[in-house]
Parts: C-alpha cells; structure tokens; sequence
C-alpha cells in the first residue's frame, strides 16, 4: 500500500499506518491475504466476499411480506404457535437488517366453520358477564363444551352450520357477537407479543377476504379452472393429466369458502395492495401440501409471482410441559421460564443486583427458548428440556446473555477504548487474533441465513464468539489500565459486545445488561 487505509471489521475500525502496519499482500487461487502484522494474518474468500458484495447492491427496494404466528382467535395462545412466532420474527429482522422493507402481517384464523360452532355454542351456553371476567379462558369453556354436545347431537352441528352461513351472508347479530370475539382476543395476544418482543404491522385474516374469495371463485370459473364434483363440491385439478387424480377443494355444496379460498383472495390481495417482491408463509411442516397448491393455483390463474412465494416449514417440539402437567397456553411456558430463570439467578453467586429481576429473568428466559428452538434445522422435531436450554454453560441463550452482560460490565468500568485510534498490531495474543478474524465472517454469516433462511448458522457464529471471548477474559491479566495494549483490547470488547447484541437482536433476542 502506498497510501494509509481503513478498515472497519464491524464494529471495530482501526487505521492501517503505510509501511508501518501492512506488511503484505497477496492472492492465490480465489483468496486474498492481508498480513496487517507478524502476529495477524486476515484472509478474505474473494468468490463469497465478491457474491455476498453484489448480494448487498442488489437488494430490492420492494416490499418482502411475511406472514407468520396466526393463531386463531376466540383461543387463548397455543405454545404450538410458539415457533412460527420467532421463526417468522427472525426472518423478518434478517431481512430488515440487510436493508429490505419488510411488511409483518399477522393473519388470524378468524373465520370459518369453527366460529359457527363457537356461535352457536356461545348462544346455548355462553355468559356475557364471564366474558367480561375471563374472556378467552371462558371461550375455550364454551368451545370444549359445545365440541362435546355436537358430537352426539345433529342439531348442533346444524345450528352451528346455520351460524357460520349467516356470518357469510354478513347477518347484523351474527358479525356483532364474532367481532366482540375478534377484539378481545387480538387484544389479549398483544400482550404476549409485548413479552416476546414480536410487533405486527398489520393484524389481517381470513375474515377480511371472505367476499374477495367469491371473487376468486368466478375467476377459477371464467378460466375454466373450477370443476364441481358429484357431492357439490367446487374443487380445482391439480394432476398434470387433467384427470383429477390430483385436486384441491375450494368450495363447500352450500356455496361457502374454504380456507384455501381465503388465502388465494388474501395473496392477490396482498399483491395488489403491497407490491411485494417476494411472500413467505411460516407454519409447521403439515401445511407443505396446502401451499404447494395454493401455489399452483395462482400461477394457473396467470400470476407469475407465485413463483416467488415461499412456505418456510418447521418441526414440532416435543414434551414441552410445564409442573401442571401438558402445556396449552403460551403464557404458561413463558411464566416457566421465568420463574425458572429467577430462582437460578437467586441461586447464582455471581448475580448481580437489579432493579427490576423479573424483568431480566423474562429476557433471559425467552432468549433461552429461542436459542433452543434455532440450534438446528427448523424442518427437524426436537425434545424439549427445562434443565438443558437454562444452562449458564453451553450453547444456551442464557450463555450468550451471559457473555453480553460481563462485557457490558467490563465496558461500563473501564471504558469502550473510543478515545484512542486501534492499532490491532498491539493485540499480539492468539485468542485476540482469532475473535478478530472471527468478526470478520460476520457479514458472510448472514449472507448465508439468507440463503436457506436458518437461524442455526448465526446462532453457531454466536455460540463460538462467546467461547473464545470468554476464554480470553478467563486467562486476561489487567496490567496497565493506560496503555495502548489495554485501550486497543477494549476497542475489541466493545466491537464484540455490539456484534453480539446485533446478531441476538436479529434472534428476537433482548439483549440484557446485567444478569
């Protein structure tokens, strides 16, 4: 180099002196090294930093919409929703991170046969006043209840039939008690969502496309794509012969939609409305057949844009209980590992005192369930285990919590290292040398969570930085608090300490300060 040069490895950016500091450069086969001193030698993969470089210029200025948790209302928060929640979460703060415009919709499961069953059953056996007191929990009352009668009483199953057609036919009475159903619901799961850190930009559903799906119909009718079977039934060939040997159900013998119905009218309406460049839908991997046709449907009514529509599938998670037994509400495993996460904090000799506890304790509670759930592929079904994902040891979430908040602590007493320039040359250890060329694959890192849209892969890159840094404090000796050596190291803590928030940010994770 003739001429001084900057280079900034995230957070940290220090000045390479002429001649002085850069001792060497040179290439070979698609790699190029920077030897900055004797002690550090930084290689860069020029085919992954060059693609990962285009990667960046070329992202779209279009929206990317992501539709994920959609529960359904008039229930209280299943844990089952508990994975599409942070997985769809993830992949939107991947996206935002990179610079896209990201669109969060949540599209409840707010219509449909089971809120005509909930009618009806609401009308035999619901009270306003419970309603008032505990309202979802007593919508679940009513449910079970009226699941129980219908199963040995046709007439509630007519009267529940009867119910969800007069919702269709958007009858005064029957849309004022399913939209007192919707509001008190959409409110109580604000509140979870509050906890888990989750915000929406929008709350659609089903319900909002109810009169488009009939739209949707006359479209499939005029393209000659709807076919109806000897039950009455309006359904869509899928099979490549044309002989129905593959098919999909969009219409009922009495004229009502299907949950595919709604979906292909929410999809083009999404288009219409946002313009996205590209859609994923995150739900559990049972659904693979029902997108692989909601797919194939659009792009048979002509919209080319279903080929960039993405299903994101997951497993499931297996014995997840809480001391009561088996787990059914969200709030309940949130509450366990709250509670889990307090009494190992007031066990812990290291503990620092807070203000608020239980806040912390909820933080790092839920970081550990995320980090849990994204320590390996999504599509694979895991075995759920308090004892395991609490652990201050680790691949946990507690660990990185952990990591974050010592040199958070270390940063608050000695300082960030701002006032002097970074000369990394001074960082002559190998542990110092090793979490510099780790920072280095930071931005690959993400450029490959992209790709295969996995959580696991910054998890990983996490999980190694908090070792390696921790091994360093273990064995770090605090000489001269002045010197150029110790200002360059905190220079080094703090470009991991904001790397580290940066990446648990884009977990969904809360970073805390003190633990």
């Amino acid at each position: 180099f003739h001429a001084p040069v900057r280079i900034t490895v995230h957070a940290i950016s220090f000045q390479l002196k002429q001649d002085s500091v850069v001792e060497e450069i040179f290439a070979g086969r698609g790699v190029i090294h920077f030897r900055v001193s004797r002690n550090l030698l930084v290689q860069v993969n020029i085919t992954k930093e060059i693609s990962y470089l285009l990667f960046m210029n070329l992202l779209t200025t279009f929206p990317f919409c992501f539709s994920y948790s959609s529960p359904n209302i008039a229930k209280k928060f299943h844990a089952g929703h508990l994975r599409s929640t942070i997985i769809g979460n993830f992949i939107a703060n991947l996206k935002e991170s990179l610079g896209n415009n990201v669109i969060r919709v949540n599209y409840l499961g707010d219509w449909g046969m089971q809120f005509g069953l909930l009618g009806a059953g609401f009308q035999l056996f619901g009270c306003q006043e419970k309603l008032k007191k505990n309202p979802l929990q007593h919508l679940f009352d009513v449910y079970v209840q009226v699941n129980k009668e219908a199963e040995n009483n046709e007439v509630i199953g007519q009267a529940a039939r009867e119910f969800f057609r007069r919702l269709e036919q958007q009858e005064h009475q029957a849309l004022l008690l399913w939209k007192q159903f919707r509001e008190i619901t959409v409110e109580e799961y604000q509140q979870v969502y509050k906890r888990l850190g989750v915000h929406f930009d929008i709350y659609s559903g089903e319900s909002f496309h109810q009169q488009q799906a009939q739209e949707v119909v006359q479209q499939l009718q005029r393209r000659g794509l709807l076919k109806t079977t000897e039950k009455g039934t309006g359904v869509v060939d899928l099979s490549s012969a044309g002989d129905m040997s593959s098919y999909s159900t969009v219409l009922r013998s009495d004229g009502t939609s299907l949950y595919i119905t709604r979906d292909l009218a929410a999809a083009i309406d999404r288009k219409e409305r946002y313009n996205f460049d590209e859609m994923i839908y995150v739900t559990d991997k049972s659904q693979g057949i029902h997108f692989q046709q909601l797919f194939q449907i659009l792009l048979a009514m002509g919209h080319s844009w279903a080929e960039r529509c993405q299903h994101v599938p997951f497993g499931l998670v297996q014995g997840m209980k809480t001391r009561l037994g088996e787990v059914v509400f969200l709030e309940d495993v949130l509450d366990e590992a709250r509670a889990r996460m307090l009494r190992n904090m007031s066990q812990s000799k290291t503990t620092k005192e807070m203000v608020y506890p239980e806040d912390t304790a909820e933080k790092v509670g839920i970081s550990a369930l995320i980090v849990q759930d994204f320590k390996g592929p999504l599509g694979s079904d895991y075995k759920f285990d308090w004892d395991r994902i609490l652990q201050a040891q680790g691949d946990t979430g507690v660990f990185l919590q952990y990591t974050h908040a010592r040199l958070c602590s270390l940063i608050h007493r000695y300082g960030d290292g701002e006032e002097g320039a970074f000369d990394p040359s001074l960082l002559l250890d190998q542990r110092s040398i090793s979490i510099l060329q780790h920072l280095l694959r930071y931005d690959e890192v993400l450029y490959q969570s992209v790709q295969d849209l996995q959580p696991k892969h910054l998890v990983n890159f996490l999980m190694t930085l908090s070792v390696d840094m921790i091994i360093l404090l273990y064995y770090l000796i605090i000489k001269c608090l002045c010197s150029p050596a110790w200002l360059a190291r905190l220079r080094l803590f703090g470009g991991v300490c904001t790397v580290l928030a940066n990446g648990m940010k884009i977990l969904g994770i809360t970073p805390v300060e003190k633990m």
